[in-house]
């Protein structure tokens, strides 16, 4: 059986805060999960704005619908 329970860790001892509900001698698994959340990496690829002022434009149709395909729908 498995169960999970929390606890706390804090100079060299786990706290627990729930009975633990066996009573007998068992054996525990303890995982430790950052209180700080781990920093982002950064995102991979181009970042919006990034090429403005580099002689890069969307065309004036960019927006327009795409008719080369209509034929196969």
């Amino acid at each position: 059986m498995y169960a999970a329970i929390r606890a706390i860790y804090e100079n060299g001892q786990v706290i627990l805060q729930e009975p633990p509900p066996v009573i007998e001698r068992s054996e525990v698994i303890v995982l430790f999960m950052q209180h700080n959340p781990p920093q982002k990496t950064p995102a991979k690829g181009v970042k919006i704005g990034s090429l403005a002022g580099k002689g890069y434009r969307l065309p004036d149709n960019f927006n327009e619908p795409v008719t080369d395909l209509s034929e196969y729908s």
